[in-house]
């Protein structure tokens, strides 16, 4: 059903509502004077029902209004913050029905109290037009709560990726080889492979592939790795298999239509690495590995080797798995990016499973903390190319203690240059709650080895004193100490009159 027809549903249902209300009538009053049942007005109030003309003639009458100023989709002014906000793009945008949430539900508690409830969401939009937040912002927010809600782990695509490599003979062992899945695109899904399809274009440098639909023809950027090209492989065979046809073309998400085309390129993601990353043979492994009494980065590096993934890949899986599998819940994960030449750090990507755990994303454009091993493995894989040797991926383990807080995690980071991007190197973390859940699991935890080092979230706001760390000023902190010592003279000033 359309939108604006469910609109018209909302729209009529609170107009019966108010004038029942003003008219102060029961629900079986007004049930006994139209002649229709009290469900079926509750129905009607709700919005989920929307009568035919003659039991809106017989809700006029009773009401003593016309047929037409019943039904027209215009509202009294102290239900006018509804209406605007049904015409406007601000609640529809929400994939509230991913979260059990109905629409109807959401409007009737702005109806109760329209002008402050109004004025409070108003507050909201105007805020992220002030932060220069756009509707993805909004879909990428709905998709992290709802990825987070479900601890990152659906069994349906699991199970999908599973069938598919039994299927067809994939390993579920180790690599699965990119040629099978290349000849399973052109073969089986009709695709036309163009290995350096975007060279003549350098706007697209960064682009990784563009489909064009109506020929079949994937485009891929000469620049890209094998492992790279066999996730794209993966991901468009998990378009077909999981029938998700909402989509965007383009490896990156440039333009969005709708919070539809987020998930079908996370469910597609997550098919990919679940196609590539066998989940029985992967659990095995981590079993191994958190049995070993002292941290042992190529071991952890060796599995990048043995499934041929991407850091990316592999921490999708880790946060896939490690809940599920090892009753570790309490994690975070974040991927953040370090443009090399205006020596700048931004956390791209995040995601907190169970809690909202440090550190987390800022818009205020501050200095993160340098002392989280996410940012200081980027820095020393920076120093590295800029003495001109060539490295690929490094790997570190950090005991990364929060300051002012009980909270401590073990961060396990991985770095690596942004292929074919220039310019940009890449790390990828997964923090995990040191308690007696993890302390029991990972056997290598104590390993002395493993750096323990107390971290903030940003420089601005961080009290830690004589940090060499630091990037910036604790400006914030100093803001509230003198606003703190203002507050306190004149505590003095009024106490001393």
């Amino acid at each position: 059903m359309s939108v604006k027809t469910q609109n018209s549903r909302i729209i009529f249902g609170l107009k019966v509502k108010q004038l029942r209300v003003e008219h102060n009538l029961l629900s079986k009053e007004l049930a006994e004077q139209t002649g229709m049942s009290v469900s079926y007005l509750n129905e009607i109030e709700k919005g989920k029902k929307y009568p035919k003309p003659d039991k809106i003639q017989a809700l006029a009458d009773t009401f003593n209004v016309s047929f037409e100023e019943l039904s027209s989709l215009e509202l009294k002014r102290s239900l006018a913050p509804v209406g605007d906000l049904l015409h406007s793009n601000f609640l529809n945008e929400l994939p509230l029905d991913l979260f059990g949430i109905e629409l109807s539900k959401v409007v009737e508690i702005i109806a109760n109290s329209p002008l402050r409830v109004g004025a409070f969401i108003s507050t909201l939009v105007e805020l992220a037009r002030n932060y220069a937040l756009r509707e993805e912002n909004f879909y990428f927010g709905a998709l992290r709560s709802y990825i987070e809600l479900h601890n990152n782990y659906f069994e349906d695509i699991e199970t999908a990726a599973a069938e598919f490599a039994l299927e067809h003979q994939l390993s579920q062992q180790s690599l699965v080889p990119i040629e099978s899945l290349e000849n399973l695109l052109k073969q089986e899904y009709g695709y036309r492979i163009v290995k350096d399809g975007l060279s003549a274009y350098p706007e697209l440098a960064d682009l990784r592939t563009l489909l064009l639909p109506q020929k079949k023809k994937l485009l891929l950027n000469g620049g890209l790795t094998d492992v790279q090209i066999a996730f794209q492989y993966g991901k468009e065979i998990g378009f077909k298999v999981l029938k998700l046809k909402d989509r965007v073309h383009t490896s990156s998400l440039l333009r969005l239509e709708s919070f539809e085309q987020v998930l079908s390129h996370y469910k597609a993601s997550y098919f990919s690495s679940a196609l590539l990353i066998n989940r029985t043979s992967f659990v095995k492994d981590l079993q191994i590995f958190f049995q070993k009494k002292k941290w042992d980065g190529e071991a952890f590096v060796s599995l990048l080797h043995k499934y041929q993934s991407s850091p990316e890949m592999l921490y999708q899986r880790l946060t896939n798995v490690i809940p599920q599998f090892f009753g570790l819940e309490k994690i975070f994960f974040f991927r953040i990016v370090h443009l090399t030449q205006q020596d700048k750090f931004e956390i791209q990507k995040e995601m907190h499973l169970n809690r909202q755990h440090q550190p987390h994303g800022n818009g205020l454009h501050e200095h993160y903390c340098r002392r989280w091993l996410s940012v200081s493995l980027l820095k020393d894989l920076f120093h590295i190319q800029r003495s001109g040797k060539y490295v690929g991926t490094i790997v570190g383990a950090q005991r990364s203690r929060y300051f002012g807080s009980d909270d401590e995690y073990l961060c396990i980071t991985l770095a690596r240059p942004d292929a074919p991007a220039a310019g940009r190197n890449i790390s990828v973390t997964i923090g995990l709650l040191i308690n007696q859940e993890s302390s029991s699991r990972i056997q290598f935890l104590n390993d002395p080895a493993i750096s323990k080092t107390e971290v903030n979230n940003t420089c601005e706001r961080c009290a830690i004193e004589n940090c060499s760390e630091r990037a910036v000023p604790a400006v914030v902190i100093e803001k509230r100490k003198a606003r703190k010592q203002i507050q306190e003279a004149l505590k003095e000033l009024v106490k001393n009159h």
